[in-house]
């Protein structure tokens, strides 16, 4: 049971990976738009949800910089290497907190704006470490405006998303086990 289990996990978090790849598309590589509307960061939460948390920051760390490898978008660095730990965080924090509280869809919600509030949070520490090493300003008013004033059509499209998403697929996963 735990060996399929596993495998479960690993096919799961193959494909929240490739959802994270391709997502971006959809924005046309607009790297503008894709701030506003964040769509890395769907297929990460959902994968700390679904899977737990080490397969949630594996492909969280691992999304933004495959993307940048494999498409140039976004760039590699600073960008894609403070994404890195921001969506790992958002992997991490969905993950874990969802085994303690997100078993209801209240839980959902508050588990989530917990993991997009931390990621945020991990996002403006590595940022200002990897835009200070890039000679790029990074100070409070530039951490407001990418974290959440430009960002808040995404954050509104994973509030209304994520949560029936997660429930519509832990019935399907528990409807196979």
């Amino acid at each position: 049971m735990q060996q399929k289990q596993s495998i479960s996990n690993m096919i799961l978090a193959g494909l929240f990976l490739a959802l994270g790849l391709l997502l971006p598309f959809l924005t046309g590589q607009i790297q503008q738009f894709g701030n506003m509307i964040l769509p890395m960061h769907i297929p990460v939460l959902l994968c700390g949800f679904v899977c737990g948390p080490l397969w949630g920051l594996a492909v969280g760390f691992t999304t933004p910089l495959l993307r940048s490898i494999l498409f140039t978008m976004p760039p590699l660095f600073p960008m894609a290497a403070a994404m890195a730990f921001e969506l790992a965080a958002y992997g991490l924090l969905s993950g874990a907190l969802s085994k303690l509280f997100a078993k209801e869809k209240k839980g959902l919600y508050a588990v989530l704006i917990i993991a997009m509030l931390g990621g945020r949070v991990v996002w403006g520490m590595a940022a200002r470490i990897f835009y200070g090493m890039a000679g790029i300003p990074f100070g409070w008013k530039v951490f407001l405006a990418g974290g959440f004033l430009n960002a808040w059509p995404g954050i509104l499209v994973q509030l209304i998303l994520i949560p029936p998403l997660v429930l519509a697929i832990r019935r399907i996963t528990a409807s196979n086990r």
